[in-house]
């Protein structure tokens, strides 16, 4: 990338907009996991969700241009992509979840399951995790606690820490559950006390942002649990773990034995066309609508209906959950062989296609390392491997691959980062 287009960028987008990595890369074409540069070198793409089923994958790219060289328009018509759409999203949910919303992003999809919670609860009290980010809409901001944000944490939002059974510190199981669950608590009779009430929480369902943290399946039973006693609802986040990242289940909240009230969804929902969706009850949908005159004019559009409908098409007909489980459970193996000679690095986390480990400072893991996660981040670029980091302390490696991975792409991925470790640590 030229310092001109920098320049460009800068004085356009502004010098505030991020971008990924010391010197920025300047991609210009995409092919399935992989990524080329304006200088020709290709990249195998170890991070990007939003091409879902891989970039450019051509049976989305034709849905796409068929539709819009047919009719593209707003959501006030009768269209059947946006029908058949909802018809074959809704055969992936459990019941009662038997309705859609759609919507352009997931920030607007986390906003709209807050605003029809508020609603129906009459309350504006929210639980959300103590590192997370769910949108960058006012109400969002308000509650963001993992990102830069001049927007104070607000009066009816309390925050509580998520516990991490692979923590160092972790206490035992029961304990740890105990113990964290006390917080919850806390925060229901603060925000009952103040008069804000419980409308919902709101918690991305492989605790992304926070590190790929895993809590005991019983934290977050009793979470839901303690929400719906105070009479408030549950907004599962899926805009990283679903469409079948897990390879076990279609959706995050699957894993943990819980029904939410919403699940919220965008990024790899069209591929990176731009759609996204709340899935809800028939009930909820309905007392919405009955008090609002609720319509989004693009959300839904036959251009994006048909990118959305290829891309569970392609995650059925070939099978993409159930390879990312496949694929996954070789990559974790792999990849704790790789991580167990150093004693620095922390367990490896996550599950199908989204995983990580942690890098610390000292062989006692008590302090992470931001810095050399970083260098090790900037180092596979330079191997061609793009990936990134996440969590408290920016030290946690999120590698989050398209769907498409192969076997063949897992094992380049691992033999770079076995390369990377050992020449870094």
């Amino acid at each position: 990338m030229t310092s001109t287009l920098i320049d460009r960028r800068h004085a356009t987008l502004g010098s505030h907009s991020p971008l990924f990595y010391s010197t920025p890369l300047e991609i210009v074409r995409g092919d399935g996991v992989w990524l080329d540069d304006a200088e020709g070198r290709r990249y195998l793409d170890a991070y990007n969700n939003v091409p879902h089923v891989g970039h450019c994958h051509p049976r989305v790219v034709a849905a796409i241009a068929k539709q819009a060289a047919t009719l593209n328009l707003n959501t006030r018509y009768l269209n059947e992509h946006v029908v058949t759409y909802a018809e074959k999203l809704l055969a992936l949910f459990d019941d009662p979840l038997d309705r859609v919303f759609l919507t352009n992003s997931g920030s607007e999809a986390n906003e709209l399951a807050i605003r029809i919670a508020r609603q129906h609860t009459g309350r504006t009290g929210m639980i959300v995790s103590d590192w997370s980010y769910h949108g960058n809409t006012i109400a969002l901001a308000e509650l963001t606690t993992g990102l830069t944000a001049q927007e104070a944490l607000a009066p009816h939002v309390r925050a509580v820490r998520v516990p991490d059974l692979l923590a160092e510190d972790a206490p035992g199981e029961a304990e740890l559950v105990e113990r964290s669950l006390a917080e919850v608590d806390r925060a229901i009779e603060e925000l009952q006390a103040e008069g804000h009430g419980v409308c919902a929480t709101l918690f991305d369902t492989l605790f992304t942002t926070e590190g790929l943290v895993e809590p005991p399946a019983a934290y977050v039973q009793g979470l839901v649990d303690r929400v719906r006693r105070a009479g408030g609802l549950v907004i599962a986040d899926e805009v990283q773990p679903g469409f079948g990242r897990t390879g076990s289940h279609w959706w995050g909240y699957q894993r943990w034995g819980i029904s939410p009230d919403f699940v919220t969804m965008g990024k790899s929902m069209g591929n990176g066309h731009p759609v996204a969706g709340v899935v809800t009850t028939s009930a909820l949908q309905g007392e919405f609508g009955a008090a609002n005159m609720f319509f989004n004019t693009f959300a839904g559009n036959p251009v994006s209906a048909a990118a959305a409908e290829a891309v569970l098409d392609v995650l059925v007909d070939e099978r993409l959950r159930e390879r990312a489980g496949e694929t996954g459970a070789l990559l974790r193996e792999r990849m704790e062989e790789i991580t167990a000679p150093y004693a620095r690095l922390g367990p490896v986390r996550g599950v199908g296609l989204f995983f990580g480990f942690e890098i610390f400072a000292d062989d006692g893991r008590t302090t992470p390392d931001p810095d050399t996660t970083r260098a090790i981040v900037e180092d596979m670029r330079e191997r061609g491997v793009l990936l990134s980091r996440i969590g408290r302390h920016d030290s946690v490696f999120k590698i989050r691959p398209p769907m498409v991975t192969e076997r063949s792409h897992a094992e380049l991925l691992l033999d770079r980062i076995a390369e990377s470790l050992a020449a870094q640590l």
